[in-house]
């Protein structure tokens, strides 16, 4: 059966309009994990510091001579163990003073163990081969949190003879795997809490709102609020089935599309330039010269006379050169996306170093959209 001819016009009209209309779809940008892109307080690691002996060190260790705090420190070691050495000329060269470190996580439990990076403190050569003695750990409070013992590994070695010497890595740093056995717990209680902040890892206005909007749509419930550029609260709701901990589990996984403030930042010193997506130029006229100067240093030797009895002389013979290029007058377009931006500063033909100025000169006129951090 053939449709009548005004059919047939119709579905090959609404055909047209169907192939002319924008996706149904809609593309959006790279979107993050609430738990990538905040902290949550309280969940925190503290730093621990503490002062040991490295013990057993193949005559790499300090001299006890220029390391008065080493000497000190074995002695008093030996006479809270029993030996008094008082008077005596102690000269070992197989114990060295070391710094510990480690981070204590958060939650950490009394009777689990966590790392220890250990680094000298005198003139030792090397901490290859040695062993690190009980060493209290405190914490920015002075308590002691953890004791830290165990063979140091080391990550380099030294080699050396009589007239040359090989030094991979650093000898005189090392790590202990589970070094450290923790002795006291920080008490901090995550789910007797009701209340509690979010704090952005990247501050933006922008992005705490979305992520307050993205938790309020899915709890239901006015629960986050924005308070600041780097900070969003977050209250338990009334009548939720669980602690903040059981909120937390539940939100950390929203997507939010996260936000950003043009910048651009800039490495002086290796002429790296990064710049974020949303960097902006007005159109600008740019043109760039180099001026290189070339000394060269070519002394002549001069021979006297025969039976002149004068004495050869050394005369300064100097080539400079002094090269000046140019560039014209070249035009950057208006850009509007990043690659447009990258594209017009690429056809000025110039290098990284010469391209840092540029962008300075660019954002004094005003014609750059950015903002521009110099490392």
């Amino acid at each position: 059966m053939i449709a009548p001819r005004w059919t047939r016009w119709l579905v090959g009209a609404l055909t047209g309009v169907l192939l002319t209309l924008p996706s149904a779809t809609p593309t959006y940008a790279a979107a993050a994990r609430i738990k990538d892109i905040v902290d949550v307080e309280g969940i925190r690691e503290n730093q621990l510091v503490g002062y040991g002996l490295v013990v057993g060190l193949n005559g790499t260790g300090d001299s006890l001579n220029n390391s008065p705090f080493t000497k000190q420190s074995l002695q008093s070691m030996l006479e809270r163990l029993g030996v008094n050495t008082a008077g005596e000329n102690v000269r070992t060269a197989n114990v060295a003073a070391v710094m510990v470190t480690a981070n204590l996580p958060p939650f950490a439990t009394q009777g689990s163990r966590i790392d220890v990076s250990v680094a000298a403190l005198g003139d030792a050569d090397s901490l290859q081969g040695g062993t690190l003695l009980v060493t209290p750990l405190v914490g920015a409070d002075g308590q002691v949190y953890a004791i830290a013992q165990g063979p140091v590994v080391i990550n380099g070695f030294k080699a050396e003879g009589d007239a040359a010497q090989i030094i991979s890595g650093v000898p005189t740093t090392g790590r202990i795997s589970s070094g450290a056995l923790i002795e006291q717990e920080i008490g901090f209680h995550l789910g007797a809490l009701t209340s509690l902040r979010l704090a952005l890892r990247n501050p933006d206005l922008t992005t705490a709102r979305r992520i307050a909007l993205a938790v309020n749509d899915f709890i239901g419930a006015p629960t986050a609020t924005p308070e600041d550029p780097a900070t969003v609260r977050l209250t338990l709701p009334p009548g939720f089935n669980g602690n903040i901990v059981d909120l937390l589990t539940d939100i950390e996984q929203l997507l939010v599309q996260t936000d950003q403030q043009a910048k651009i930042v800039i490495d002086e010193n290796s002429g790296i330039i990064v710049m974020g997506k949303d960097v902006r130029v007005s159109s600008v006229a740019v043109a760039q010269s180099n001026l290189t100067v070339t000394i060269a240093e070519n002394p002549e030797v001069v021979q006297p006379n025969p039976l002149s009895f004068g004495v050869t002389a050394v005369e300064p013979n100097t080539n400079l050169n002094a090269n000046l290029s140019e560039t014209a007058l070249q035009v950057v377009q208006e850009s509007v996306t990043l690659q447009e931006l990258v594209d017009g500063l690429n056809a000025l033909g110039i290098g990284p170093r010469d391209l840092i100025a540029i962008l300075q000169a660019i954002k004094a006129t005003g014609a750059l959209q950015a903002e521009i951090e110099v490392l």
